[in-house]
């Protein structure tokens, strides 16, 4: 095998056959990857069901399916807690996962750029095989292309996922009404702060490391414990504070969350003290916002925290009606008793977290 990735390696003809062959299918292929056709044929989600909580609950599914696309070109590609092929199997098994659904099925195209590492391919193809055996999910599907050195960023991925609907869940932002209380699953900021280091060569006196994961199982548990769950949200470019401001305007509602009910871990918190960013801002990979009625909250945040992706989970907040003159507003109840206005970010803050 090469030490590099070469042109001829997207070519079509047997160097392609072999990246292929010695990369992608050793490292995560199944029997509908290798039949090697240009789909996969998968089959009808018409009558499974799935344990879907602690208690022995079952999920059935619904018949509908779930379908998401993301591309993921972050800088640098391995960093403390993962790398880009972990970010794009986890990005796209949890957007599947928030429609209420169970993610089954991955497609996966690289981009490559002539001359990156070999070894540092098959690196990440193995963080995806692994990440993706903890998710339950197949990569059945996939496309190679390779562009010429100096014409690329070593490399980028597409991943797309499906995912066979619960029945019974019809989720959404716009589902969110006064009174819901608003969950996350744990500590924010991790990932952005995580990347920012590795970039610029910061070091910290703790420890930061991205908290990619995928979280497909946990929602699965939080649904079962708490049925009439409105929606679920991946903050991740943008983080909390984006989150919270699209589901705000997909309501028409007022949301409101205590800064000190936020889970923050302190060394990402001085960081952003130090440079200058605003934590709610900061981009997160492996967490969840979630909108419950308020008698389902202690069950939800009970459910993730039996997870071991939702430990840290807390409820932060609650919805409440907005004002018709000025629209849907997002607070922040400060830990000095005041109030101020929440905004999403506006511009780039963190370029190429994901």
């Amino acid at each position: 095998m090469d030490d590099t990735v070469l042109l001829g390696h997207g070519s079509g003809g047997s160097m392609m056959k072999r990246i292929i062959d010695e990369v992608f299918f050793e490292a995560y292929a199944g029997k509908k990857l290798r039949a090697g056709n240009d789909a996969a044929v998968l089959p009808s989600p018409r009558t499974s069901a799935r344990a879907g909580a602690n208690d022995g609950g079952r999920l059935a599914y619904s018949g509908k399916l779930s379908f998401s696309t993301d591309s993921f070109v972050v800088d640098p590609h391995f960093f403390p807690g993962g790398d880009i092929g972990r970010l794009a199997v986890c990005g796209t098994v949890n957007d599947v996962a928030t429609a209420g659904a169970e993610p089954k099925y991955l497609s996966c195209g690289f981009i490559l750029e002539e001359g990156f590492s070999m070894d540092d391919l098959k690196r990440i193809c193995a963080s995806m095989a692994e990440v993706a055996r903890e998710a339950g999910v197949e990569i059945v599907t996939g496309d190679t292309k390779v562009v010429n050195r100096g014409h690329g960023d070593g490399i980028y991925i597409n991943t797309s996922g499906i995912g066979l609907c619960y029945e019974g869940y019809d989720l959404g932002g716009e589902k969110c009404a006064p009174g819901d209380k608003v969950l996350v699953t744990g500590t924010m900021g991790d990932h952005g702060i995580t990347i920012m280091s590795c970039r610029e060569s910061l070091s910290f006196a703790a420890d930061i490391e991205s908290d990619a994961a995928p979280l497909n199982h946990l929602i699965a548990e939080v649904l079962a414990a708490a049925p009439a769950t409105r929606c679920f949200r991946d903050p991740t470019r943008g983080g909390l504070a984006s989150t919270l401001n699209e589901l705000a305007a997909q309501s028409d509602t007022d949301i409101t969350i205590d800064e000190e009910a936020v889970p923050v871990k302190s060394a990402v918190l001085g960081a952003c003290e130090m440079l200058g960013y605003d934590v709610f801002q900061v981009a997160n990979e492996g967490k969840m916002v979630c909108v419950v009625p308020a008698d389902q909250a202690d069950a939800a945040l009970a459910a993730m925290r039996a997870n071991r992706y939702g430990r840290d989970a807390a409820v932060i907040g609650q919805v409440a009606p907005s004002d018709a003159e000025r629209g849907p507003k997002v607070f922040l109840r400060t830990a000095f008793g005041s109030t101020r206005i929440l905004d999403m970010l506006v511009g780039e803050q963190l370029p190429r977290i994901c």
